[in-house]
Parts: C-alpha cells; structure tokens; sequence
C-alpha cells in the first residue's frame, strides 16, 4: 500500500510540472499575441526566444528531476513490494505452522479425553467389583462369627467334661503345667551353668597356673635372702674395754648418740647391736665400726663418727633404691619415694630383705602383666612400692599397706597404684585387676622355698593358735585363717549371734591376739553371720 501512494504522488508532481510549463506558455503567447497586434520590437523578440528556452532548459530540468524522483519513487515501492510478499510468505508459512500444531493438539486432546473415559469405566467397574466383594466379606464375617460362637460352645462343652474327668479347673491345669516348665527349665538352666562355671573354672585354673609357673620359672633369685647385720667382730677382746669406757662412759655415749642398744657379753671378738629400727640399728654399726678401726674412743668422736655414719647409710639408702629402679627400668619417682625404699635394704620380714623382696615382685608382676596383655611397668610400679610403708611402721602407727597408700598419694602416684598398695592384704576391697595382680606377686615372691627363715612348724603353731582364739567364743561355728596369717575369718552361728554381738567378738579376738601372739603387720579379723537357703531342682 505505501508503493502504491508513492506512485501516486510522483505522477501528480509530474502532472504539476507538466501543467505549469503549459501554464507558461500560454502566458507568453497571450503576450506575444498582444504585442503582434501592436508590432513587436526586436528586443522583444530576443527576449521572448531566451525566455522559452529558459522556460524549456527548466522543463527539462525539472522533467529529469521528476524522472529521477519517480525512479526512486518506484525502486523505494518495488523494494516495499519485495518486503511486503516476504512477509506475507513469512506470515502464511507461521500460519500454516500454527494450523498444524492446532491439528495435533487436537488430536492429542482428543486422545486424552478418550483415555479418561476408558479409566473412568474401568474405575467404576472396580468399584462395582469391590461393592461386590464387601458385600462376599460381610456375609463371610457373619458366617465366621456363627462358627466361632459355635466353637466356644464346643471349647466350653469339651473343657467342661474334662474339668469333670480330671477333676481340675482350668486354672489349676494351667498353672500345674506352667509350674512344671518352669521347675524344669530352670533344673536345666542350673545344670548349664554348672557346667559352664566348672569349665570357666578349670579354664581359669589352668591359665592361672600356666601365667604363675610361667612367672615364678622366669625369676631366678637366690634361695636365702640377705638378713639385717646386727653382729659387729672385734680385732680382739681388749677392744671391748676401750668401748666401755671408764665407768660405761663410752657404752653410754654411743647408747645416746645412736639410739642403738650395744650389748657386750663374753661371745668373744663380738659384740651385738640391738634396736628395733633396722636403719638407726645400721647406722649404729658403721659408726662403732669406724670407731674400732680408728681405735680412739670417746664421747666426741662417737658423735663425729655418727654424723659420718648417717650421712653414709642415707647415701646408701638412696643408691640402693636407685638401683632398685634401675633394674626394673623404672624412671620417673619422686625422689622422697626413692630414699624410702632404699631404707627398705636394711629391713627384714621373716628373714626375707624387704627390698629384695619388693625388685622380685615386681618381676614377677610384670611377667604376669605381659602375658594377660597389661602393662608391666604400671604393674612393676604397683609391686615395688607396695610395702613401701614399712620403711615407717616404726614412726607411724598402723598397717604398713594404709601408710603406703598415703605416702604414695601424697607424692602424686597415681590412683591405681594408690588403690594397689593399700589393698594387698584386703584391707581395703580389691577393684582393679593391678591390685589383683599385687597380691598375687606379693604371695609368691612370699611363699617360694627358700625366701623367709620362719620354719614351718612355727608358722603352722602360729595359724593354729589364731584358729584357737577365735573357736573359743560361744556362738562360732568355724574358723579360717587365710593370707599366710594375716586375715582370720570367723563364721558365726547367725541363730546365736547378732550384729552386735558378732562385732563385740572381733574386737575381743583382736585384743587377745595382740596380748598372747607375735607377729609382722597386723592381722585382720572378719565376722560372717548370714543366713542361707540352698535347694536343688532334679
């Protein structure tokens, strides 16, 4: 439509033009007519040739202006023309496009609806079929009500003849059987058990015995152990006047310095140190030792020579518990622990060197540990300081074990090692498998031949005069003594002996022992009074 306009207008400019030029023309022969009846002049005549050829040089111009307009005009409307049949071939194929996506969503639409008035029949004939299966399952469940009420009366009936032929409700029959399962479940469950303790039992024997033999073949110690020196041999038994001094001057200055008791009899080229520290007892006997070899005796070269002498036995001391750490590889211990056990050298128990005692224990512990998969050296820890309590007991009143346990608490063992020490004879109840462990060492390192001088017919007067004490009370039934002497359990008729009495009998049986027996350590007594029912399922 805008080619068609163009066009248009390019034909009414040329029209115009083409009007115009005639327009002219007539004009001037309009005039020209005027002037020929009046005769024209020459210069007229000139100047009406120049302007028709000015008036024709114009048309020209402008018919050639107006043919390069209409040109353009009709290549702008041709071009125009092209875009317009583009798009309309554009617009027809998008139409034709259009159409056909139409088509097929209408078809598709089609099929949907198609397959959901298939569902929808198939719906409402599932619901038809399960109507008429709710209708099937009602009548069943009416016909399985009538049944099972006709099967409780048939239960009732049949229950009922034979409540009358055995004579029993059914109550009674339930609980009879139920009695006799049970009676005979837990016959069997005792006889399982049974026999499962008995191999857990022989298992645990037998592995106990392997670790101990184990343990005690491992350890190679000497057969008799060192004793404390409390013999001191003369040059001669003119030495023995020199340390008596005039009028006992001397005797009496050692006495005092030392603390030690010097008897002087006619063993000859001998004289005896007695005092019940074994440490001050050594001390006494380096100091008269070194007063014997330097042959000047008098009160203030007893004190030098005693000075010396401590400073000596306490150096020894703390080698000798060095030592002891060393060969057990133990590293870190606080250095008052260390001295402790050192003076442990000097102290004996039974005729066995408590020190010694103490490094063969912990051997033998940490053997053990090894082999149950523990640490040794927390074991080894455990053992060696847990008589550390003797190198006191002459200071502090008390068990060795209860005193132990608060020196080695006091400087920063750790809890187990703590519990180890003051459990190793029960006076506190074992609850780790250290403590465990502990007593076990402590009794074979103990019990082996050779390691204590206390014979055997004394130790066994010893516990029978223990087991006598307590049998003598009213009221007790039997006597133990357990832990090599150190505990006497005493069992009690519980019909005859209260609470209160049966305390009242452990404290009489400790105070009769303290007064008739002597001993190392003390002796713990424990009254049992309990009750017990004991019955066997066949």
């Amino acid at each position: 439509m805008d080619s068609t306009v163009v066009i248009m207008l390019a034909v009414a400019v040329v029209l115009l033009a083409l009007i115009a030029i005639v327009f002219v023309v007539l004009i001037r022969r309009t005039g020209s007519d005027r002037s020929a009846k009046r005769g024209p002049t020459p210069e007229q005549v000139a100047d009406v040739h120049t302007e028709l050829e000015h008036a024709r040089r114009e048309g020209v111009e402008i018919r050639i202006k107006a043919e390069s307009e209409a040109g353009e005009v009709l290549r702008r409307a041709e071009a125009a023309t092209e875009g317009a049949l583009r798009m309309r071939k554009e617009v027809e194929e998008e139409t034709r496009g259009l159409k056909h996506e139409l088509k097929e969503l209408r078809a598709d639409l089609e099929r949907r609806e198609n397959r959901l008035a298939e569902r929808e029949e198939r719906l409402d004939e599932e619901a038809r079929r399960q109507a008429d299966r709710g209708r099937k399952l009602a009548e069943t469940e009416t016909e399985l009500a009538d049944r099972r009420t006709e099967l409780d009366q048939v239960e009732q009936k049949r229950r009922e003849v034979l409540e009358r032929v055995a004579g029993l409700t059914a109550d009674q029959a339930k609980s009879e059987l139920v009695m006799t399962i049970e009676n005979q479940a837990k016959r069997e469950a005792a006889l399982i058990v049974r026999e499962i303790e008995g191999e857990a039992r022989k298992e645990g024997e037998k592995r106990a015995c392997k670790i101990v033999t184990l343990a005690v073949q491992r350890v190679a110690t000497e057969q008799t152990a060192e004793s404390v020196v409390s013999v001191l041999h003369l040059p001669g038994d003119e030495m023995k006047g020199r340390i008596i001094g005039r009028e006992g001057r001397n005797i009496r200055a050692f006495e005092s310095t030392t603390g030690v008791n010097l008897i002087i009899d006619d063993t000859p080229e001998a004289v005896l140190l007695s005092c019940f520290d074994p440490v001050r007892r050594e001390t006494g006997r380096l100091t008269l030792e070194k007063l014997v070899l330097d042959g000047r005796i008098h009160p203030q070269r007893i004190e030098e020579a005693y000075e010396r002498s401590k400073e000596e036995v306490k150096d020894l001391c703390v080698r000798a518990g060095e030592d002891a750490l060393v060969e057990l590889g133990i590293t870190d211990m606080h250095p008052e622990l260390i001295t402790l056990l050192g003076q442990l050298r000097y102290r004996t128990s039974y005729g066995q060197n408590v020190l010694k005692h103490l490094i063969e224990s912990a051997h033998i512990a940490g053997i053990m540990a090894s082999e149950l998969r523990l640490d040794p050296m927390q074991l080894k820890r455990c053992t060696v300081l847990h008589d550390i309590g003797k190198a006191l007991t002459h200071e502090v009143e008390g068990s060795h074990a209860l005193i132990g346990a608060e020196i080695a608490r006091r400087y920063g063992e750790h809890e187990d090692v703590v519990h180890a020490i003051e459990a190793h004879h029960n006076e506190v109840e074992v609850r780790t498998v250290e403590a465990v462990l502990t007593q076990a060492a402590d009794a074979i390192s103990g019990s082996r031949p050779g390691a204590r001088r206390e014979s055997l017919e004394a130790y066994v007067k010893r516990l029978e005069r223990l087991e006598e004490i307590a049998q003598s009370y009213d009221g007790v039934e039997k006597v133990f003594a357990m832990q090599a002497g150190r505990e006497i359990r005493v069992m009690v008729r519980p019909e005859a002996i209260d609470d209160i009495q049966a305390q009242v009998i452990a404290r009489d049986v400790a105070k009769q022992i303290e007064e008739e027996l002597t001993y190392p350590g003390q002796i713990r007594i424990t009254v049992v009074r309990e009750s017990r029912a004991t019955e066997f399922a066949r």
